[in-house]
């Protein structure tokens, strides 16, 4: 499975972004996914988690209020809304699918990842 996340780009503290995550193709099992983040030398840090279903869903702390994922399973293709967006939002965005039918805030428990997109914020 390829996954190919998209919709990064540079904004303004206060602005929205939405990004996408296409898989080439529907995992084997019904595994949630997830969105992730990273900053140069920092760990990558876990942001949000979406069911196969898309009933269930998580979010880290400091997005929480903020960013909803979301996922359209006939379009093989997960969406996070970014609303609010801050400075500290400033990262490589992510997206993974994981080994099994919940999320985790673990990489380990992830066995594809995408490219990553730069989401950048100017204050």
């Amino acid at each position: 499975v390829q996954l190919q996340a998209s919709g990064g780009g540079l904004v303004q503290a206060g602005d929205s972004l939405r990004l996408s995550c296409t898989a080439s193709r529907r995992t084997s099992s019904n595994n949630a996914m997830s969105w992730f983040r990273q900053v140069p030398g920092k760990e990558r840090e876990f942001v949000a988690t979406i069911s196969w279903r898309g009933d269930v869903t998580n979010y880290a702390d400091s997005v929480k209020g903020r960013f909803t994922i979301s996922r359209d399973n006939a379009k093989n293709t997960m969406y996070l809304q970014m609303n609010s967006l801050k400075p500290d939002d400033t990262a490589t965005y992510y997206c993974a699918t994981s080994r099994y039918g919940y999320g985790s805030v673990r990489t380990s428990d992830y066995n594809y990842w995408g490219q990553g997109t730069l989401v950048t914020v100017s204050s």
